[in-house]
C-alpha cells in the first residue's frame, strides 16, 4: 500500500479562491492519516508560495481565515509544500520571495520521479 501523497496543483488559480480550499484541505487530512504528503505548485499556482499572495486570499469571502492559514496549518501538519522551479522565472522570484513553508524549489524531472514510484500516489488540481 502507498505510504506517500503527492498533490499537484498545476490548474488551480489563485485568483479563484474556492478552487484553493480542497487540495490544502486534502492534504492536511491526508498527513493527520500518517501519509507522507508533498504539495507541488505549478503554472499558476505556484503564485500561492510568493510572500503576501496567500494572507490576501480567502477560499470564502468574508472568512476570517486566508488561504495561507490553511497552509500553515497543512505544513504543521507535516505537509511539505514545493515550488515548481520555472515558477520563479515565470514570477520573477528568487527562492528568498518564498513563503518559509515552502520546503524548496523542484523541477519536472522530481514530479516525474514522484509519479512513477510505486509507493506514492499523484492527485492532481
Amino acid at each position: 500500500m502507498p505510504s506517500k501523497l503527492v498533490i499537484v496543483m498545476a490548474n488551480t488559480d489563485p485568483r479563484n479562491g474556492e478552487e484553493l480550499g480542497a487540495p490544502i484541505f486534502q492534504a492536511s487530512v491526508a498527513a493527520a492519516m500518517d501519509y507522507e504528503v508533498e504539495v507541488i505548485c505549478t503554472a499558476t499556482s505556484g503564485r500561492l508560495l510568493r510572500k503576501g499572495v496567500a494572507e490576501k486570499l480567502f477560499v470564502k469571502p468574508g472568512s476570517p481565515k486566508s488561504v495561507y492559514s490553511f497552509i500553515q496549518d497543512a505544513h504543521e501538519a507535516g505537509v511539505k509544500f514545493f515550488c515548481c522551479s520555472p515558477n520563479l522565472d515565470l514570477f520573477e522570484m528568487t527562492k528568498d520571495d518564498l513563503v518559509p513553508e515552502c520546503a524548496g524549489v523542484v523541477g519536472g524531472a522530481y514530479l516525474i520521479e514522484q509519479v512513477m514510484d510505486d509507493d506514492t500516489r499523484v492527485l492532481t488540481y
